[in-house]
């Protein structure tokens, strides 16, 4: 052994010091305008209460187990007085840096115990929720109660539901796995949260064509429509609308690609080209689309045009989806291939992601040919964009229903040649 080596005691203390040296920068940054004396801790006593944890770290062993856990009541009771004495000279209620300061001297310890990499990692994420504190609280002013309760209705789907459900099937054809429905169900759901928000950050101004665009990863049919009623109520905004129509649509073939590559990445190679060209040839048409309309002034409901899911559309969509699973290995026993395809063109008038989750799932298990699962997909994806056609004439008159219709009939033709030549 090298003799001038240093210690790993040593090198273990140095990461004390360095993690409360991380969080103090920042803390003596934030505060660096106060007097002299004014502060309730600073970059010194960050970095000196790292220091601390690391070497009562080092002697709390045994008989001086106690040390530890001593000092940090002695410090939480420091601070308590520091905290009370400040909020009676300037009112201020903040107890965010005493917590910061408690945490430091228990990273301190932590990394005298040899977990370095964890407590410098977990002094760096401090030092970033402390450093980002006023976009956080600007991002909370912003947040709407629905959007709260929809992340919140996410997060039980996903952290609460989700990981408790049994992975196996159960029901007719053994097709309801309940682990592998909510699954769907969840990214369904992430899908259009990101939508959303997606839509609020970049705010109304930026124009139809973007609300349809980001309207496409929650529900195009929901944008579209919402887009047809626009140009109801306003007749000049059609153009623009339709535009707005046809990036949804675009997008939706994107979405379909990550439904396919997540649930049975098999089938890309089948899909991947027809829905590519589809979606771009859409995409490309909304944006001539929306460069040739006049412009136009961002109303006050253009940036809800894309609504965030809630609870109870995740347990409509999970029903329809678990009745899809059951309804088409049904269909395909009972009435052949026939049965499935106009299975997939029935439920493509309503929703085009139960009957894509279905099929590929299906396809995944080996109870459908490729080829079957194509002519299905691709029926569905015909009817929805023939029913989505039929909302834009209905609900938002002849000019949306026109655009929306010669751009579907256009981005067809090469969706269909790209399909021919990848089945044939």
């Amino acid at each position: 052994m090298n003799p001038a080596a240093p210690s790993v005691e040593v090198l273990n203390l140095l990461a004390s010091l360095a993690a409360g040296l991380v969080i103090g920068i920042e803390r003596g940054w934030s505060q660096r305008e106060r007097d002299d004396g004014a502060r309730v801790a600073g970059l010194r006593t960050f970095s000196l209460v790292g220091l601390m944890g690391g070497v009562l770290a080092l002697v709390a062993d045994g008989a001086n187990a106690w040390v530890l856990p001593g000092a940090l009541l002695a410090l939480a009771l420091l601070l308590a007085v520091a905290s009370r004495e400040t909020a009676r000279r300037r009112g201020d209620l903040s107890i965010t840096t005493a917590v910061a300061l408690l945490l430091t001297l228990l990273l301190g310890a932590a990394a005298m115990r040899g977990h370095v990499a964890i407590a410098l990692g977990c002094a760096v994420l401090a030092a970033v929720l402390l450093d980002l504190k006023s976009t956080l609280h600007r991002w909370l002013r912003l947040l709407e109660r629905r959007e709260l309760a929809a992340a919140l209705q996410l997060l039980v789907l996903s952290v609460v539901i989700l990981p408790n459900l049994p992975d196996a099937g159960y029901g007719p054809y053994g097709a309801i796995n309940p682990y592998r429905l909510w699954w769907a169900v969840v990214l369904i759901a992430g899908l259009s949260m990101a939508g959303h928000f997606a839509m609020r950050l970049a705010g109304a101004a930026r124009g139809l064509f973007l609300a349809g665009l980001l309207g496409g990863l929650a529900s195009s049919t929901a944008a579209t429509l919402s887009l047809a009623r626009l140009a109801a109520r306003q007749p000049a905004l059609s153009g623009l609308a339709g535009a707005g129509a046809l990036a949804a649509c675009g997008v939706m073939c994107f979405r379909l690609l990550i439904l396919l590559g997540t649930i049975e990445p098999a089938l890309l190679g089948t899909f991947a080209a027809p829905l590519v060209v589809t979606g771009l040839a859409l995409l490309l048409l909304g944006a001539r689309t929306s460069r040739r309309a006049p412009p136009h002034q961002a109303g006050d409901g253009e940036s809800a045009l894309i609504a965030p899911f809630d609870l109870s559309t995740a347990l409509v969509f999970g029903a329809f989806l678990g009745v899809m699973a059951v309804a088409v290995p049904a269909a395909r026993e009972w009435l052949g291939t026939g049965g499935v395809l106009t299975l997939a063109a029935l439920s493509g008038l309503l929703d085009v992601d139960a009957i894509t989750i279905s099929i590929a799932a299906i396809h995944r298990a080996g109870g459908m040919p490729a080829q079957v699962a194509a002519a299905a997909l691709g029926l569905a994806i015909c009817a929805n964009m023939l029913a989505k056609a039929g909302i834009a004439l209905v609900a938002g008159g002849r000019a949306i229903g026109w655009t929306v219709m010669r751009g579907y009939g256009i981005a067809l033709l090469p969706g269909a040649v790209a399909a021919g030549a990848v089945l044939l």
